[in-house]
């Protein structure tokens, strides 16, 4: 990975980290994003008492730690493990997912234009990375229409072949509307009913609209588009179509829509 953060981190910020040592109460880590060494103390490594911290942590693991204390003058790094919760590494491995994907589009572009990859990457992350603390989000940015990646000193002869893989590889992000369908019905058939009423529901847009049973006559219904009055008008379609087909039924129907 080419990205690096210059410097050194905050407090309480996530580190993508590199195991190099375990030692019997304490684990040496390199930090990916800025190459200097950390250290997590076995009090640190995971709640409770620990037996054997290989248990937990083997050189060469990718783990992500949570920055507790910083001295540097000294350059110490203080880390933990064990207050890194499941969401927060979901968080940052999708950062770092996503700035994966924004390197290879690069790395694309660099073996399209016979160019040096590194130095590519050098050209076009330098001016961007002065603002942005991601290349994904200054790439997101510009398919939104919210930059213009010309306002950066990127080369010319790179500018327009870089804009059109971003074009490619990265879509507008989408809004997504949800909530839970209550339908009961005694009528004879009322389980064919059902299902009818929601395949016609989805057919209103059957890309931007998803539908999956939760159990307790509750049904789960998601729609997505690029635009929120757009995913509106789908689901009060299919809202409208369900309902519809249900109460000539003599059923019930509720919608209860997330907050």
């Amino acid at each position: 990975m080419f990205y690096k953060k210059q410097g050194f981190p905050e407090e309480n910020e996530l580190v993508s980290c590199t195991v190099t040592s375990v030692q019997y109460h304490s684990v040496f880590c390199t930090l990916d994003e800025y190459g200097k060494s950390g250290l997590i103390h076995i009090s640190e490594v995971s709640p409770g008492r620990i037996r054997n911290i290989r248990d937990f942590v083997v050189e060469g693991k990718k783990v992500i730690c949570k920055i507790l204390k910083i001295d540097q003058d000294k350059g110490h790094i203080d880390l933990s493990l064990r207050r890194v919760t499941e969401s927060d590494k979901r968080r940052k491995n999708e950062q770092l997912k996503q700035e994966l994907k924004a390197e290879k589009i690069i790395e694309n572009l660099a073996v399209e234009l016979k160019k040096d990859p590194k130095k590519t990457y050098h050209d076009i992350a330098k001016p961007i990375l002065e603002e942005y603390e991601f290349l994904h989000d200054a790439f997101e940015d510009f398919v939104e229409g919210e930059i213009e990646l010309k306002d950066y000193d990127i080369p010319k002869e790179i500018l327009e072949p870089l804009e059109k893989n971003i074009l490619e590889k990265i879509k507008p992000k989408k809004v997504q509307i949800q909530g839970n369908i209550t339908i009961t019905t005694y009528a004879e058939g009322g389980i064919e009913i059902i299902k009818e009423a929601l395949k016609k529901a989805e057919a209103v847009n059957d890309e931007a609209i998803n539908i999956n049973y939760l159990g307790n006559a509750t049904y789960r219904i998601i729609v997505e588009a690029e635009e929120f009055k757009q995913a509106e008008k789908y689901l009060n379609k299919a809202l409208e179509v369900t309902k519809n087909i249900i109460e000539k039924s003599k059923g019930e129907f509720s919608f209860k829509r997330d907050d």
